[in-house]
């Protein structure tokens, strides 16, 4: 799969997650096999007023080319400053827009799945950006449409590929139905037949099978894998071991406490040990998932405010619960 001149190593890419694919996370699902990666999404109009916060999310690993940096807003001008200013810090090859988010904060402002309503305003922001960073690819992260029940994404769509999005990433929902009720990839399915860009398929795709239904059912080009990455980056190799014909791993309680240590080092070489251990406890809790006595060390994991007493907890984990 390419995007504009950039040759993918695996269709199969990490979702962008505001909070949660942070350059560590991201580092970690790269060594495990994925295939493209997308920072949290910036608001462009923070980067031009030199926002500190917004610009730390733009660090990328030393391997993680290609990648794309996104942003989000509404406003022309911004955009195109915030677009260029992304770029240059980030060093990402592609720029991706945000013209899916469904959260209330950022839909009040007109920006994320707000545009999905006003596919001519997006098409003119989205064609002033092209033109801005050209020759980096721009392309578009979307939804099925806004209310609940619409499905306008194959308007939307046509309206981006018009306006020289280089790739679409359709998430299967709409705007009003959050992360509720369960993603609708025959309508993604219907949005690929109609555009001639390259197209990722987005939502509820929790495993390595799950991953590679995705792809036939749906005829996209690529997948997108958000959630079901989360505690589990391992879903990149098992992917690999089902397309070479092999059965995905079972991880073991070592592997899995290894793999969510490799992560909370590097969230504390990129953030500092006490903001770190802040962030990782979302992610922490994630990893834990099924182990016996699963609740009483999420508990503990909720507290955790230094790496030596993640180290303490995992110690703990290891002496007590089975393989």
């Amino acid at each position: 799969m390419r995007i504009g001149n950039f040759a993918l190593k695996t269709p199969f890419a990490l979702a962008p997650m505001a909070g949660y694919t942070d350059y560590a996370f991201r580092k970690l699902c790269l060594g495990f096999g994925a295939g493209y990666t997308v920072t949290e999404m910036v608001s462009a109009k923070a980067l031009t007023y030199q926002d500190k916060k917004s610009q730390t999310l733009l660090k990328l690993s030393g391997n993680e080319h290609p990648a794309a940096v996104q942003i989000f807003g509404s406003e022309l001008t911004s955009m195109q400053k915030g677009a260029e200013k992304a770029l240059t810090l980030s060093g990402a090859d592609i720029l991706d827009i945000n013209m899916g988010c469904p959260t209330p904060k950022i839909v009040s402002g007109g920006d994320g799945s707000a545009l999905m309503l006003d596919p001519s305003k997006a098409a003119v922001i989205l064609g002033a950006v092209v033109k801005t960073v050209y020759p980096a690819p721009v392309t578009v992260k979307t939804r099925l449409g806004y209310a609940r029940d619409s499905f306008t994404c194959i308007e939307f769509a046509k309206a981006c590929e018009a306006a020289g999005a280089a790739a679409l990433c359709i998430h299967g929902r709409t705007k009003e139905q959050q992360y509720y009720g369960t993603a609708d990839l025959e309508k993604v399915a219907l949005v690929k037949k109609d555009v001639k860009i390259p197209v990722f398929a987005n939502g509820d795709i929790t495993t390595a099978e799950g991953a590679l239904a995705a792809l036939r059912e749906t005829g996209c080009d690529g997948v997108m894998i958000g959630r079901g990455a989360l505690g589990n980056p391992f879903i990149f190799e098992d992917i690999q071991l089902l397309l070479t014909g092999n059965v995905p791993k079972i991880r073991t309680r070592t592997e899995r406490l290894s793999a969510l240590r490799t992560q909370v080092l590097d969230m504390i070489s990129d953030k500092g040990e006490v903001g770190a251990l802040l962030e990782a406890r979302k992610h922490i809790v994630l990893y834990l998932s099924g182990f016996q006595g699963a609740a009483a060390f999420r508990r503990r994991a909720g507290e955790l405010s230094s790496l030596q007493e993640l180290d303490a907890l995992i110690e703990e984990i290891e002496e007590t619960t089975p393989q």
